[in-house]
């Protein structure tokens, strides 16, 4: 799903994405195949469970459908699908749904509504019996913003006060599946910063599945981002990438996970914080 916003200001810099993305459980000598509910997937042998996983005999069996992820330290499932559940400190893109008195509804791709409150989403006082907060955020704005609570019945606060927490102008939003962020993020942020070295875009990735992107070039960095999250259990896809955006960009070696623009500017502002 792709939604068109107009262009309204001049390009926002952005700070280091979130370093918990789990990029690394994708990585090529890993073991990795798709697995059923029920299949047993490897032996223990001492290693750590992960998620999806429960062990009987000293054996470990797959909770859900998903890609086995096997190697010396762990055992888990990356889920071939399902809907995002939010976790505190999770960076997320959402956007305002309705505008109250004393906050933002937000929409952060999640079957739980989640609140913005006026305290968490401007940093100067507001008289809320005098002032209209829309001037601050209004209906239809894009945010990236940081999941700070979660209650037991799921109650979701989410707020601004995070670094790189911005709204984002313009742009445009493409939806995947939550359970593929970590492949298109890559490890260490490979894959995410080749397609914004080829394509020049600023992106933005937030863990709700939800991605933003703006520049001249959305197009073809839309293009490789659903192609990543079709053919996310495939080997060799950060090579397809390169291919489908142009030719070899000297990816290896990259070393951050960044939700901002391209390479060169992302890698200043990742310096100084």
């Amino acid at each position: 799903m792709i939604t068109r916003r107009p262009y309204e200001e001049k390009e926002e810099r952005t700070g280091k994405e979130d370093e918990n993305l789990e990029s690394v459980e994708m990585q090529e000598h890993t073991l990795r195949e798709i697995v059923l509910p029920g299949e047993m997937v490897a032996e223990k042998k001492g290693r750590k469970l992960g998620d999806n996983v429960y062990e009987e005999d000293d054996k470990i069996f797959a909770k859900v459908v998903g890609i086995s992820v096997v190697n010396e330290n762990e055992i888990k499932i990356i889920p071939m699908a399902g809907v995002y559940i939010p976790k505190i400190n999770d960076k997320v893109i959402g956007v305002i749904t309705e505008v109250g008195i004393s906050g933002w509804t937000v929409d952060i791709n999640s079957p739980y509504i989640s609140f913005l409150p006026v305290s968490e989403g401007v940093d100067e006082f507001v008289d809320t019996n005098r002032m209209d907060i829309s001037r601050f955020f209004d209906v239809g704005d894009v945010i990236f913003c940081k999941v700070s609570k979660v209650t037991k019945n799921k109650t979701i606060r989410v707020s601004m006060r995070s670094l790189g927490a911005r709204k984002l102008y313009g742009g445009a939003i493409v939806k995947v599946q939550p359970t593929k962020i970590p492949r298109i993020i890559g490890k260490a942020g490979s894959m995410i910063n080749l397609i914004k070295t080829k394509t020049g875009c600023v992106i933005y990735v937030g863990k709700n599945g939800v991605i933003w992107i703006r520049g001249d070039n959305n197009i073809k960095a839309i293009e490789a981002i659903l192609t990543i999250e079709r053919e996310s259990h495939t080997v060799g896809l950060t090579d397809k990438i390169d291919k489908m955006l142009g030719g070899s960009a000297g990816y290896a070696g990259v070393g951050y996970a960044s939700s901002g623009g391209p390479s060169k500017e992302s890698s200043q502002e990742s310096k100084q914080e």
